[in-house]
């Protein structure tokens, strides 16, 4: 085979190097990000010699070649293109980039926050548990030990600026150092700390526009937003200059006029303009909290977890300290523990229902945080992240601070929410208690009814209960297992040339007796096809399975199918991946013959001997392993 002439008719069937924007591979196939699909010749990509198939996947096309070839036709494909090899990863990066706008900044803000979730966490609960020690034993905050511990609890959320800077950084393409350099500026010494502006002490001056607007030198200790968008001002001046610079003079020129750009207009404009949306929320809150019969406090409540995500929730302290010199009852605290306890009450019912490892570990301890009173982890980390659940942690905090309000809930002292607040309001604990419990409960039901871990956006929310597993001791990890109940069926008799032949690689085929496909066994959902007629796996045993149901059944567009599982699930042997009608595929002209093919066969032996008569979920259907 000729590789390079593979790779260039590939390249240009899809519109050039112009219209590629992402390239990797796997096993088996090239995985491409079109910048204009319209430009894709797919009749002509499909019957360059060395292709044998191509289908579009989560925003990707692929294009399959088949083990020990693949790799060598993406060198040549990427030589060609004039693009650096990339990793299935940044293959899904370039992909969710032509998603819509508003999924991209939600997705970005979550990709921003999710690694330095661990330092907020552990910060956050050691902060949480010292609040409220010290409240239980007051001698106790003079100590040592204790003043030790609490600079360790504070340290993340005082430098909180420096590690957002530093993750978006990565995420936008900049200089991480740079980034750092901006976070370190928006809470230098020099400046009045963000946390004290609220106590009404005079701030300086730092810069004036033309007489007209005073910018005070106040840090942005706590700050989200505006740290974000001064981050990805600098990934934007930094590429530019990269471009335009002369290379012997880009090592100094390029930092030095990025540094000065972006911390001049962020300490004039992008931090003073946010300061402003900060007086406007506050000068809302207080009007809010002011109506009656409980109404105000319940829109706040709802509306607490979205100015956490805008970084305005910490000038709060300032309503908080005002009630308490006007009144000595600080009505406002009740308020922010149910916002805090119903978001991370939804993200409890996310890592209670997933079945995905890696959000169950990152889901369970940022809500025990929240519970605590630091909520960063549970809403950037999970509700954010998943949508439906920072809803269902609203609505939560809703309920729970209009019965904090008709109740008459209040504290005597501030800075202490959550599991700790019961501490600080002992004249109105029961209060306080059913604040608390409404707030968790209403939030936990609607997050466990609304997050669905298996099924994929747009689909119905009925659950077809997977196949009960066969006894372990029957399990054989190198044979393979049918997928489907019905007829097995030789790959050399499915009535289509392209399976029929092992183009694709060697199996068997099941004509279905029920439209249901299980896993064969462990492993991960590698491909998921938009009109889910057919599922990629890659099971623990090493192998990569295609499950292909029905022949020519792409052009029914997902008619007749429905997906209970999405591309990088975790799955389990007997679990249900997809269902299918197989009256209505029938009624509509095609076979529903599934071939069940293994791409990397050259792992595996006699993969084309079907087993004789009928099959059931999880009965050997084809086997060897090497």
């Amino acid at each position: 085979m000729d590789y390079n002439k593979c790779a260039a008719e590939i390249l240009d069937s899809i519109g050039g190097k112009d219209n590629l924007a992402s390239a990797a591979h796997c096993a088996t196939r090239l995985r491409l990000v079109i910048a204009d699909n319209g430009k894709v010749k797919k009749s002509v990509l499909e019957n360059i010699d060395g292709v044998k198939g191509v289908f579009e996947a989560a925003g990707q096309l692929q294009v399959i070649i088949g083990t020990g070839t693949v790799n060598k036709v993406y060198d040549e494909f990427i030589k060609l293109a004039g693009v650096e090899a990339a990793s299935k990863d940044d293959v899904k990066k370039a992909a969710a980039a032509k998603a819509p706008w508003y999924k991209r900044a939600i997705k970005t803000l979550g990709d921003i926050f999710v690694p330095i979730i661990p330092a907020i966490v552990a910060t956050g609960l050691l902060c949480g548990l010292l609040g409220g020690l010290s409240k239980a034993f007051p001698d106790m905050a003079g100590t040592p030990i204790f003043t030790l511990l609490d600079m360790f609890s504070n340290a993340a959320l005082t430098f909180l600026p420096i590690l957002i800077a530093v993750s978006a950084a990565k995420i936008f393409g900049a200089n991480v150092y740079l980034g750092a350099v901006i976070g370190m500026i928006m809470i230098h010494p020099n400046l009045v700390n963000a946390w004290s502006v609220g106590d009404g002490s005079d701030l300086p001056t730092l810069w004036s526009w033309f007489g007209l607007w005073d910018i005070h030198a106040t840090g942005y200790q706590g700050h989200v937003i505006p740290v974000v968008i001064a981050v990805l001002l600098l990934s934007v001046i930094e590429k530019w200059l990269h471009k335009r610079v002369p290379e012997m003079f880009d090592l100094f020129v390029t930092p030095l006029v990025s540094v000065l750009v972006t911390g001049f207009l962020t300490m004039t404009l992008i931090g003073p303009v946010f300061s402003q949306l900060e007086s406007w929320v506050l000068t809302g809150a207080q009007w809010l909290i002011s109506i009656p019969f409980g109404i105000g406090s319940f829109l706040m409540g709802a509306a607490y977890a979205p100015t956490v995500v805008a970084g305005v929730h910490h000038m709060y302290n300032a309503i908080e300290l005002s009630m308490l010199a006007d009144s000595g009852m600080n009505i406002w605290m009740p308020i922010a523990t149910a916002a805090n306890v119903a978001q991370g009450a939804a993200a409890l019912a996310v890592g209670v229902k997933t079945r995905n490892r890696k959000i169950k570990s990152m889901a369970l301890p940022a809500s025990l945080s929240a519970f605590m009173g630091i909520t960063e982890p549970a809403i950037f980390g999970v509700n954010v992240r998943f949508g439906k659940p920072l809803i269902a942690g609203m609505a939560g905090g809703a309920c729970g601070a209009a019965i904090a309000s008709v109740m008459g809930v209040y504290a005597t002292a501030n800075g202490v929410t959550g599991i700790f607040g019961f501490l600080i309001t002992t004249e109105s604990f029961f209060g306080y208690l059913l604040t608390f419990l409404v707030a968790t409960v209403v939030a936990f039901v609607l997050s466990w009814v609304l997050y669905k871990d298996a099924v994929p956006e747009g689909e119905g929310t009925a659950e077809v209960p997977a196949v009960e597993e066969k006894p372990a001791a029957s399990y054989d990890d190198s044979c393979v297992y049918s997928p489907l109940k019905g007829k097995a069926v030789l790959m050399a008799d499915v009535p289509d040339e392209t399976f029929a032949t092992d183009v694709l690689g060697k199996g068997a085929a099941v004509d279905p007796s029920e439209g249901k496909v299980v896993a064969p066994a462990d492993g991960e959902v590698s491909t998921l096809f938009d009109t889910h007629h057919a599922i990629g796996l890659t099971l623990d045993n090493g192998m990569e399975m295609l499950i292909h149901v029905g022949i020519n059944t792409v052009e029914l567009n997902g008619e007749g199918y429905k997906a209970h599982v999405s591309e990088g699930d975790r799955v389990v042997r007997g679990q249900t991946l997809i269902t299918f009608d197989i009256p209505l595929i029938q009624s509509k002209g095609y076979k529903t013959i599934t071939p069940v093919i293994i791409t990397n066969p050259d792992d595996f032996t006699d993969i084309s001997k079907a087993a004789d008569g009928n099959v059931d979920y999880l009965d050997k259907l084809i086997a060897t392993k090497k």
